[in-house]
């Protein structure tokens, strides 16, 4: 059967597109995901339904790619937790619905992607999202995604000493981090509601089902794109152990900033080098595919907390943020602080670092952390093939904190963190530091090491299949997300991002940047 749009991937994208290019009856959409479908919401498995665990995340989920990935070469490679459901990412995340800031788009439009400024993109982000606590011209109050600042439980102790340390440093309070002015301490936006975990599968799949124009197919597995005349015409797919060709009109890659990037390549369309090296044909020489992997990092600082100080809440409890700018590079809020617990608020089926510090005779339920994270990286990593297998994923290296303003703001992130906890607003909930030691803190170079050593990453994977103008040789996709010198093709989703937005979160921006294409793939 011919298909008039195909959509690889059923993360939080691929979910927009298929919904909103379903709404025109006369448009057919195939949406076709590698992990499971769960259509009846009454038989969707608690650890995607629910967002108190991190069960999904786990490397022996049915729902998870588990895939590995270079981190740093102190740490080698590590776990990498990729959604492999209906949903993707938006099924088994921590609920973050933090957007990207003003200036991340302002920043694309100067890279020549014009029509990316916060200007436009704006009334995409309304679009996506049903905000329940604020109603303004920056919010969405009927968009399927729903948004809240989750503060009607108590206040953890560890919370309300964070914030307080943040206004005791001189920052300010931030009554909204999704609106035009997010600098300063303020509470982290949400889309976990009554402890359900509102996926894009859900928000925007769920209520497009009887359409009958709209067929999901979850257990398949896209091989390849079929390109004939540098024109898509298709995909290869495998499913059941069969595998077959899917006529499309045209083809829309969201499956992430690792397995898109895997599947150009995979088709003939990539760095020359890479494709000659695995005797796959060329289609379409293209550099950047692969290149420009950003992703964000942090940093904790760990300490002991005081008999009888609460370090976690209910699922209502406040969470704040810290948006900042680092000194001494004119870069406006790349950086942000967080706290919680050194045990995951959600649970995990193996307790990770629940007996990190049980040798050193403290209960790990007495550990908090102040986080840093580095919102807007300047080094960036790559993603590589590794097989012309399709089932074997690509190498990926983050390589963090090989720039050296990068490794400098982290660095003073972490001791501005050790700072927070000298001030008077932890006198009654800090029992001492753990983490880093004192000799540690006194050396650049030691702790450089110690942050190599330690670092952590988040799911935020973006930039490999980046977006620019003609002038840029490493852009992949032109502005409007067509794959360049290959007509009928896309990609839509976090891997045509320029730069990872600042904010340290993607989920809300990805939403957008499905909305924000919508309209260019109907048009063809």
């Amino acid at each position: 059967m011919k298909y008039d749009i195909v959509i690889v991937g059923g993360g939080a994208a691929g979910s927009v597109l298929a919904s909103r290019l379903a709404e025109d009856s006369n448009t057919s959409v195939l949406l076709l995901e590698a992990g499971p479908d769960y259509p009846d919401p009454a038989s969707l498995p608690d650890e995607v339904k629910f967002g108190h665990t991190r069960y999904a995340e786990a490397q022996d989920s049915q729902h998870n790619w588990a895939l590995r990935g270079t981190i740093t070469e102190e740490q080698g490679e590590i776990h990498v937790a990729q959604g492999k459901v209906i949903g993707g990412g938006s099924s088994i995340n921590g609920q973050a619905m933090q957007r990207g800031l003003p200036e991340d788009f302002e920043n694309w439009a100067e890279m020549g992607n014009t029509e990316w400024s916060y200007t436009k993109v704006l009334p995409f982000f309304r679009k996506s999202e049903h905000d329940l606590d604020i109603r303004d011209d920056f919010h969405g109050t009927d968009g399927p995604m729903p948004v809240r600042r989750r503060q009607s439980g108590p206040t953890p102790d560890i919370q309300r000493a964070f914030r307080e340390a943040c206004l005791q440093e001189g920052f300010n309070v931030t009554e909204d981090t999704n609106g035009p002015n997010p600098a300063g301490v303020g509470v982290a936006p949400s889309n976990n509601l009554d402890g359900m975990r509102m996926s894009a599968a859900m928000t925007y799949l769920g209520p497009m089902r009887h359409r009958l124009n709209l067929t999901v197919r979850g257990g398949v597995l896209v091989r390849k794109i079929l390109i004939e005349n540098n024109k898509a015409v298709g995909v290869e797919a495998e499913s059941g152990g069969d595998v077959f060709n899917i006529e499309a009109d045209r083809v829309v890659l969201s499956a992430g900033a690792i397995k898109s990037p895997h599947l150009l390549m995979l088709s003939g369309i990539g760095p020359e080098d890479q494709l000659k090296e695995f005797g796959i044909p060329i289609i379409k020489a293209a550099p950047g595919v692969g290149q420009n992997l950003f992703n964000h990092l942090s940093s904790h600082v760990a300490f002991k907390v005081k008999d009888g100080v609460t370090l976690s809440g209910d699922v209502d409890a406040v969470h704040y943020s810290l948006h900042y700018s680092s000194e001494g590079t004119g870069i406006v809020n790349d950086m942000v602080l967080r706290t919680n617990p050194v045990v995951d608020e959600r649970e995990e089926k193996v307790p990770g670092l629940r007996t990190k510090y049980v040798t050193d005779g403290i209960s790990p339920d007495q550990v908090g952390r102040i986080s840093c994270t580095l919102g807007l990286p300047d080094g960036s990593g790559q993603v590589r093939l590794a097989s012309t297998d399709p089932s074997v994923q690509p190498s990926f290296n983050y390589q963090y904190l090989q720039n050296a303003n990068d490794a400098k703001r982290v660095r003073d992130g972490v001791r501005m963190a050790t700072r927070f906890l000298e001030t008077d607003a932890y006198k009654d909930v800090l029992d001492h530091r753990i983490n880093p030691t004192d000799d540690i803190l006194a050396d650049d170079d030691a702790l450089d090491l110690w942050i190599r050593q330690n670092v952590g990453t988040a799911r935020h994977v973006s930039g490999t299949c980046k977006m620019g103008p003609d002038s840029d040789p490493m852009a992949v996709v032109d502005q409007y997300c067509r794959v360049k010198g290959i007509q009928s093709l896309w990609v839509v989703d976090a891997s045509v991002m320029p730069r990872v937005p600042r904010s340290g979160g993607a989920h809300a921006t990805v939403l957008m940047i499905g909305e924000r294409a919508v309209d260019w793939i109907a048009a063809g």
